[in-house]
């Protein structure tokens, strides 16, 4: 059997020393292909103004496009070279979602000379885009398909594919209208190449193919639409016209930012960082939660203070104060975890919830029986054998550390399910209960589970 090995190689430094030779623009616009445009991208911050200028002119207006739509930074400044009649002329030969994009990366001012300057067909539809609040699914989608008559023939439906074909490449699917536009339905590209031409054309199309609206909101279709699992779904107006598509890889994109958001959330952020964030706003993302969990804490301190007299008495119950906080707020975290991944499927019921929480809880229980039972005999084997404490001492404070770590263990299963349906059944986003807040609440619990049984058992039982 043959073995091939991927390398990757530094393309992008292969590109810089092509740009910097001496080939001409036919050359080079032939070299270039050979490339891919992130690549491309990549290489031009590693270039002179001359340098991209020659690049440019070797690419030509559309591909220059699909490079831009992979630029994440320094956009204003090469945007600035090649001049607002240029960019506009270059932002309408990119697809519509990615010249989006890139327009919102620049600031307002900017945004509005380069809309001004595009008013054919494209800027009407990046116009009709931008129209779509950001949490619409209207403002993910592209004009980037192929677009057939409900009385086309087979033939003519062939003839004006290759016509489209020149300008849109997200020929998988092709969808269908009336001469009013109004959405008939989707035929599959492949039916199309081996229909006849003698075949009915209406027979192809599939009118049960899925269909979203531009103003679903995103967060409530995302589940739906990634399990439909096709490469393009037709976005449609409320009198059924067909506005656009949104693409597999607009869905990856965005399924990528939520997830991204909700580990922010998780974190205890308001939303998601990045590097280049001034200071000031990351502070003010991250201060209104620290503040809360600053008093929470407090919380827990004074707990802990109320608690004195048993820390004085028997100072090595101090030793295992962190092995019961620690589980607790890593078991509170899981069934976290766990439940804002259900709650992401609108369809749960609210039967499904509470067994959802009666199973943490059962969970909790199991786990935290096994390893109280496991503390119980290892720790007391610890203070008995290596600290030289009595034999009823020693097994004393470890049942306190097997028992604590039992209900600790079911408590922050409990907080850790059912705070997130709570902050959904108020339609706040579960996310937020982050986990830092959940973690605070299951050390406030522990804390008094432990230091309790320590002072009840130890002290008002035992008199030790």
């Amino acid at each position: 059997m043959l073995e091939m090995e991927f390398r990757q190689e530094d393309y992008v430094g292969k590109i810089v020393e092509l740009i910097k030779g001496d080939a001409d623009d036919s050359g080079l616009r032939k070299t270039l292909k050979d490339f891919h445009d992130r690549d491309i991208a990549q290489a031009l911050a590693l270039l002179n103004r001359q340098q991209r200028k020659k690049l440019y002119d070797a690419m030509g207006q559309k591909r220059t496009g699909d490079v831009f739509s992979y630029l994440k930074e320094n956009i204003e400044s090469f945007i600035s070279e090649i001049g607002l009649d240029e960019a506009a002329a270059i932002l309408e030969k990119m697809d519509t979602d990615d010249a989006v994009d890139l327009l919102e990366q620049l600031d307002a001012s900017l945004q509005s000379k380069l809309l001004e300057k595009m008013n054919g067909k494209v800027g009407d539809e990046i116009r009709m885009i931008r129209s779509f609040p950001s949490d619409e699914l209207g403002s993910l989608m592209t004009t980037n398909y192929i677009r057939l008559n409900l009385f086309h023939t087979v033939k003519e439906a062939i003839k004006e594919l290759v016509r489209q074909s020149d300008a849109n490449d997200n020929i998988d699917m092709l969808y269908v209208v009336d001469d009013d536009n109004h959405y008939c339905g989707a035929i599959d590209l492949r039916d199309l190449i081996r229909a006849r031409d003698d075949d009915s054309f209406v027979n192809l199309i599939i009118t049960s193919y899925p269909v979203v609206f531009g103003h679903d909101k995103i967060a409530d279709t995302l589940k739906d639409i990634r399990e439909y699992s096709e490469n393009s779904l037709p976005v449609l107006d409320e009198d059924q016209h067909l506005l656009g598509v949104i693409t597999s890889t607009d869905i990856i994109e965005t399924v990528d930012e939520e997830i991204s958001d909700d580990y922010a959330k998780l974190g205890g952020l308001s939303c998601e960082e990045d590097l280049r964030e001034p200071l000031f706003e990351s502070m003010k993302k991250r201060l209104p939660w620290l503040a809360a969990l600053l008093v929470l804490g407090i919380g827990v301190s004074a707990v802990v203070g109320i608690f004195e007299n048993v820390v004085k008495e028997i100072a090595i119950i101090v030793c295992f104060q962190s092995l019961v906080l620690d589980m607790a707020g890593n078991v509170g975290t899981q069934s976290l975890a766990v439940t804002i991944r259900v709650l992401m499927d609108e369809r749960v019921s609210t039967k499904e919830k509470l067994q959802l929480i009666f199973k943490e809880v059962r969970v909790g229980f199991s786990n935290g029986l096994l390893l109280g039972l496991a503390s119980f005999v290892f720790i007391g084997l610890y203070i008995f054998l290596l600290k030289g404490y009595p034999a009823a001492f020693s097994f004393a404070v470890s049942a306190c550390v097997g028992i604590a770590l039992l209900c600790a263990m079911i408590v922050s299963s409990l907080v850790g399910t059912t705070v997130p349906i709570l902050f959904d059944k108020i339609h706040v986003d579960p996310a937020v209960a982050s986990g830092p807040f959940i973690t605070t609440i299951n050390d406030l619990i522990a804390v008094v589970s432990y230091y309790g049984l320590a002072w009840i058992l130890l002290l008002k039982v035992m008199h030790i």
